[in-house]
């Protein structure tokens, strides 16, 4: 399966996003530290998670980006699909050209395997994912960490 890093990261900050929703609009830099994702990254990829109407930017001291929709109606597959990130578990791209312009023995079987994955996260919402236990686990230790981290810096 070829899913790169910028799906991967679009998913992480949008959930990031919802599960620090009641605080505002979230700076990019507040995720950039949670979890641990360049800054000009996240700037990349908010622009055209924007582009795509799934956050609004709040300018001004306290801005940030909040979610333009709730939680609940926004796919993995929304997200993913946004940052022009493909599902993809064939070896040409979806293109039918796996031996020199040919389609291979195999092609249609991983073709129809990236639907199913693309259908699976189709049917998984950033809200599902933000009620899940382990994911609120690990949320509330990643705020633990950046509140310890900013007193830390605060401190004479």
């Amino acid at each position: 399966m070829r899913l790169t890093t910028k799906g991967r990261y679009a998913v992480t900050a949008m959930l990031d996003l919802a599960l620090n929703a009641n605080a505002g609009p979230i700076s990019l830099a507040d995720i950039s530290r949670r979890q641990e994702i360049s800054l000009s990254y996240l700037e990349q990829l908010f622009a055209r998670l924007r582009r795509a109407r799934l956050v609004e930017s709040v300018r001004g001291p306290g801005g940030g980006y909040l979610l333009a929709m709730a939680p609940e109606t926004i796919t993995v597959a929304r997200v993913i699909d946004a940052v022009n990130e493909s599902v993809d578990t064939t070896r040409c791209g979806g293109l039918s050209d796996c031996q020199q312009g040919d389609t291979c023995l195999t092609h249609h079987l991983w073709s129809e395997l990236s639907e199913q994955i693309h259908g699976f996260l189709e049917s998984v919402t950033l809200g599902q994912l933000a009620g899940r236990p382990d994911v609120q686990a690990i949320a509330g230790r990643q705020r633990r960490r950046q509140d310890g981290d900013t007193i830390l810096a605060s401190s004479p």
